[in-house]
């Protein structure tokens, strides 16, 4: 197993996390570097617009699920978490941790990469249980990819977040983002610096997935569980957007999209 700093293995092999420390909680050295760097240059691009802080517990082992409109929002959403006293964790696509110098900083921040779509992406899991297990906050996209709705609206989510859920017993913290796209909008890596966007995120009650416990092993149960989740979401983001959204929610698996990455560069050049 790869060496990490907040990463062990048990005499039998089973993965294991040393519990959080500092303030923000599950603070590193490396973490504090990207804090560092990072916060005065989001201070600078971004209006906070950050509300129900309160709700996002300050101790104890829980999961933090949100939308995904930009590649800003993990930056974005970190920011309002370590504001609140939680330094989280995430799994990350892979790719981003073959970036020689972002790499470094996020697998020295504890954070975990994810070979998406592969054979070995089930490992997630066992990592995900395990950093909950050692008492962290865990944040996740539950769409798994920036939304492919036209009108940014959360799409049809994978069922991996309701059954770690159920299989832990762990809170989930529901949150919705909106703003993110104004600043790098989805799919760009074009930034727009001024005039300061606002960026607004909120953070809702815990989600309560009682209607499905002991039930992480049936498939029915956790496309169930996913959709309320997915529902919570959509309605905190309508009290942000200040609209509601209209029709059925759209489902990646029925469109002819690819799964994962930048499909609309991929549309570009197919109409060049």
């Amino acid at each position: 197993m790869a060496t990490h700093p907040s990463l062990a293995e048990g005499s039998g092999g089973e993965i294991i996390y040393q519990p959080p420390r500092g303030k923000p909680l599950g603070v590193n050295p490396w973490f504090r570097i990207g804090a560092f760097v990072l916060k005065p240059l989001l201070n600078m691009v971004v209006k906070k617009d950050w509300r129900g802080g309160d709700l996002i517990p300050k101790s104890g082992a829980a999961i933090v699920v949100c939308n995904h409109l930009s590649y800003l929002d993990p930056l974005t959403f970190t920011h309002f978490l370590y504001n609140n006293g939680r330094a989280p964790r995430y799994l990350g696509k892979k790719a981003v941790f073959d970036l020689p110098l972002i790499g470094r900083v996020l697998r020295g921040a504890g954070q975990i990469p994810v070979d998406r779509e592969s054979k070995d992406a089930v490992q997630s899991l066992e990592h995900a249980i395990a950093v909950l297990k050692a008492g962290h906050l865990l944040g996740v996209y539950p769409e798994g990819t920036l939304t492919r709705d036209e009108n940014l609206w959360p799409m049809k989510a994978k069922t991996g977040v309701a059954r770690l859920a159920l299989l832990t017993g762990v809170p989930i913290i529901i949150c919705a983002s909106w703003g993110t796209q104004r600043v790098i909008p989805r799919y760009s890596n074009r930034i727009k610096l001024f005039p300061r966007s606002t960026v607004s995120i909120v953070a809702g009650e815990v989600v309560d997935l009682s209607p499905w416990q002991d039930r992480s092993g049936d498939s029915q149960a956790l496309e169930e569980a996913t959709d309320h989740i997915m529902d919570r979401i959509t309605r905190l983001l309508e009290d942000l957007r200040g609209e509601s959204k209209q029709g059925e929610r759209f489902d990646l698996k029925s469109s002819d999209l690819p799964k994962i990455g930048n499909y609309l560069k991929k549309k570009r050049r197919g109409h060049e």
